[in-house]
């Protein structure tokens, strides 16, 4: 018999591979740089960045237990090392995103190229043409955006054509076609849009002039250009042209108009790029503000698909990477919401506190909260699965569960004085009522008014069946009634031997107020968190399914007691006797032939005998 050798050659490969890993990760440098992780196949499954390459790298391989599933996976099919030195942490960001932009490996986040905002564009070419576009080619043509707002940028356009007018047509207007006079001015000209170029009634001079304006004011620049404005004016007004004075004047005010209804942030800032972050479990959205002389010249908000559980740092890091890719880096200030590790030299990183920057960062975070909200609400309408792990999620951070909460047990008591003690038991699963799922207890062991006891017998009972009977245990219970019915119900939990199992919070009576076992201080979450939402609809919804089973007892189970005090009466001959009735009194009062035709002779005498004994 031949042996088979496949496990040992497999098993051969597999320590020679960690060799060559080994020796790869000795001899990284303690430099700044990019990484590439390969599978057996040669497959590029992840690229990096990193401070220091042999702190980064060894990092993955020395530690016993990854954060998440995903990472650990990863590392598990790492077969091959690559690694490039750079001068700076920044330049390895920067390098970073252009490769994962090109090769889009496996387990890096997914970088979205959202190309929906528009720019405007001054072309390459004599006599440049101005123009909104969403195309972004590399022609030497300069652009300007993007712009969040189509309104706003048309509203843009519409001015500074109107202070430079320019030609909009696609006629080669080179030096010798002008001079050979091959075209002929247009109805443009006859109406003041164009200066007629073609013609040569406009020089090349004046006209990359009106360009270069035009620049300054899509910078953000428009105080240098007013200036230039009011010197003409003033020439023009001293040579006694005052209509050409007029025709500067009104440029002058649509001017002064338009950076009215500018976002002016403050003259003491000057230029600066601004970055803000929002999350969810598997996106996150980074908005950025680009500010010029003190007004907003540029916004733009790009998402993020997470893939391995990337922290906030990490992926406002990719964010800014991004943008600045895309758009540039002429800003020598970076406002930020919290401190990243990130450094370089020409950049001054600037976290505010008070003052126009931490306005311009509030600005930033109220548009990328309200991107987000927009996207997820796509998502959520295409596929509604997306918001149930979504809240799921955003309950298992904000209560500190251990999984996500599929199914929640909610429990609440109702009694009448004391009298007639009930339980009621609501369940939620994926965050939705599960109503074939609800329960409702009478309560068999507590005499009067105790709620600790009554929680205490109701968590025992309901947990012991679902023991006995194999059923799936919740992710989370919740107890309306805080610290007291708590610790009752963690009392029947453990001796269930449950405790630590399921976890179990309280509710105290004004709702933010959450309690966990063992702990004096409450927990407390954002009123407006839908995690509070939830919990609020849970509890609700316990109240009324327990207040009406509680009322329907008290309507009829109340006057039904005295009759199943009658011996050989019971529960279901007394409802039946008081729903044909309404009440007691009426059956006190019925003749016993009357008795006889609902519930037969023998307990239409005991009904009879017991009530006409006592007058």
């Amino acid at each position: 018999m031949i042996p088979d050798t496949s496990y040992l050659i497999l098993s051969l490969h597999h320590v020679q591979s960690q060799e060559s890993l080994k020796q790869t990760i000795s001899s990284l440098p303690d430099k700044p740089g990019i990484y590439k992780y390969y599978d057996t196949e040669g497959e590029l499954l992840y690229i990096g960045k990193a401070k220091s390459l042999k702190k980064r790298v060894s990092s993955y391989f020395t530690k016993q237990h990854h954060e998440n599933a995903k990472t650990r996976i990863l590392v598990s099919k790492i077969e091959k090392i690559e690694f490039t030195i750079v001068d700076t942490q920044y330049d390895a960001l920067l390098l970073e995103n252009i490769l994962i932009k090109q090769f889009q490996p496996k387990y890096n986040v997914n970088l979205k190229d959202d190309k929906t905002y528009p720019f405007i564009k001054i072309t390459n070419e004599r006599f440049p043409k101005i123009y909104a576009t969403r195309r972004l080619i590399k022609d030497g043509s300069e652009y300007f955006g993007p712009y969040a707002s189509v309104e706003i940028m048309y509203t843009l356009l519409d001015m500074v054509k109107f202070i430079y007018p320019l030609r909009n047509c696609n006629l080669n207007l080179s030096e010798k076609n002008i001079e050979d006079k091959k075209f002929k001015i247009c109805l443009e000209y006859q109406i003041g849009n164009c200066k007629g170029p073609c013609e040569a009634f406009q020089s090349e001079e004046d006209y990359m002039q009106s360009i270069k304006a035009i620049g300054k004011i899509l910078k953000g620049n428009v105080s240098e250009v007013l200036t230039l404005l009011k010197d003409q004016m003033a020439a023009a007004s001293a040579q006694y042209k005052f209509e050409e004075a007029h025709q500067l004047k009104l440029k002058y005010n649509k001017l002064i108009e338009f950076q009215g209804r500018s976002t002016i942030v403050s003259h003491t800032i000057t230029n600066l790029d601004v970055f803000s972050i929002a999350e969810e479990q598997n996106f996150a959205f980074v908005n950025f503000l680009r500010v010029a002389n003190g007004m907003i010249i540029q916004t733009q908000t790009i998402e993020l698909k997470k893939k391995i559980d990337e922290s906030t740092q990490e992926l406002l890091q990719m964010g800014i990477a991004e943008i600045q890719n895309r758009y540039g880096n002429t800003s020598k200030e970076i406002v930020l919401p919290f401190e990243i590790e990130l450094e370089n030299q020409n950049i001054i990183f600037t976290v505010p506190k008070l003052g126009d920057k931490k306005k311009l960062l509030d600005l930033s975070l109220k548009n990328v909260l309200y991107f987000k909200r927009e996207k997820l609400a796509q998502y959520e309408k295409v596929n509604p699965d997306v918001r149930t792990d979504r809240i799921l999620a955003q309950m298992q951070k904000d209560l500190r569960l251990p999984h996500p909460p599929t199914r929640i047990d909610c429990f609440d008591n109702s009694n009448f004085q004391g009298a007639y003690p009930v339980s009621a038991m609501v369940c939620f699963i994926d965050a939705k009522p599960a109503k074939k799922e609800y329960r409702h207890f009478k309560v068999k062991t507590v005499v009067g008014p105790d709620d600790f006891a009554t929680m205490h017998e109701v968590i025992t009972r309901r947990y012991k069946r679902v023991l006995d009977e194999n059923q799936p245990l919740p992710q989370l219970i919740i107890v309306d009634g805080g610290k007291g019915q708590l610790s009752s119900a963690v009392d029947a939990l453990k001796k269930l031997d449950l405790l630590g199992k399921i976890p179990i919070i309280g509710i105290a009576k004004r709702l933010e107020e959450l309690y966990y076992p063992g702990d004096e201080l409450p927990l407390y979450i954002d009123k407006k968190s839908e995690t509070l939402k939830t919990i609020q609809q849970l509890r609700d919804e316990a109240h009324r399914f327990g207040i009406t089973f509680h009322r329907k007892l008290r309507n009829q189970g109340t006057l039904a007691t005295e009759l199943e005090d009658i011996d050989g009466i019971g529960e279901a001959t007394a409802e039946k006797l008081l729903k044909h009735f309404r009440s007691v009194k009426k059956i006190k009062e019925s003749a016993i032939d009357e008795l006889d035709g609902l519930v037969g002779k023998a307990k239409a005498k005991l009904v009879y005998e017991y009530f006409n004994s006592k007058v």
